[in-house]
């Protein structure tokens, strides 16, 4: 298949990376043509609009959050108009239940097909194809991609026949995390003040109880205060704490511990920690018990 990405962020320009050995003429294109100078540089075919992947078998997108997914495809000129009758639009991004909806109706309504394949993992996973892939839609599409999905993820599960079920159960691993991360920082924030090395606390947590990549991963970040460069940035999650608000909200599922979370993430928005990684959750239990150095609002290099 004739293959396309759209959306050269910092998990899509690593991803596209990827697919150049099963794509050697994938086509790219970014908002910021910038982003699309070390892919030319790799082989790939600079689009400069959507309409220019009026050739292609299959695109995949990976961008911001549902007004981007929506333009880039429901808008004039988009990908449900561009797109040949029988093509594939694979969304790896992270993105509403509704949005998810309104693009596979799009595509069906154009004979393409469409399949929502949000990912579990940073920067580094994306750039090294160690990936999570959560997909659901149409189980022939899902194996018809299989040699991309090989080079995005260390694993793919498909999890129902309706798009939407996939960025659901994203939504909620993110909900998730965010949970473990608040916590985890709580606890790290209690010991530290009574006396106790973080690090060493640390290193107890993932070699006894929590030894899992999530614990590991988050809790070096808390214990290092590292929090930039961001590898998923502070307005990103909290735009996913909202997404997940609203699903739970239509299925009258009660969500306890997003209250909390939310007013945390308020605190940082308003403080101006925007460009600190979703970690500084964690960090931020540390600054509320008083703990010296924790949160820095000084930009640090590399970020916008």
């Amino acid at each position: 298949m004739k293959a396309g990405f759209l959306g050269l962020g910092r998990m899509g320009a690593g991803m596209a990376a990827r697919l150049l050995a099963v794509a050697p003429d994938l086509k790219v294109y970014n908002r910021s043509a910038q982003a699309t100078q070390v892919l030319a540089e790799q082989g790939a075919t600079v689009a400069r609009e959507v309409a220019d992947f009026a050739d292609c078998d299959l695109v995949f997108t990976m961008v911001a959050d549902d007004a981007a997914e929506r333009d880039l495809t429901l808008g004039a000129g988009g990908l449900a108009e561009t797109l040949p009758a029988g093509a594939i639009h694979v969304a790896c991004s992270t993105i509403g239940v509704d949005c998810a909806r309104a693009l596979d109706a799009a595509h069906r309504q154009r004979g393409q097909s469409y399949l929502s394949m949000p990912v579990f993992g940073r920067p580094d996973a994306a750039a090294a194809g160690k990936l999570f892939l959560v997909a659901a839609g149409p189980a022939a599409v899902f194996d018809a991609i299989a040699p991309y999905r090989e080079r995005l993820g260390q694993r793919s599960f498909l999890l129902g026949a309706q798009p939407e079920q996939a960025n659901l159960v994203k939504l909620s691993g993110n909900y998730l995390i965010a949970t473990v991360i608040e916590s985890l920082g709580e606890a790290m924030a209690l010991v530290e003040k009574g006396g106790i090395d973080r690090q060493a606390y640390l290193e107890l947590l993932t070699s006894t109880l929590f030894d899992a990549p999530v614990y590991r991963n988050y809790g070096k970040l808390i214990a290092d205060r590292q929090q930039r460069p961001a590898g998923f940035a502070l307005p990103l999650a909290q735009k996913d704490l909202r997404l997940v608000l609203a699903a739970a909200e239509a299925l009258a599922v009660p969500l306890p511990f997003s209250g909390p979370l939310r007013d945390r993430f308020l605190h940082l928005a308003a403080q101006g920690y925007g460009d600190l990684d979703w970690s500084a959750l964690g960090v931020a239990a540390a600054e509320a018990a008083g703990l010296p150095h924790a949160l820095d609002p000084r930009p640090g290099p590399g970020n916008d």
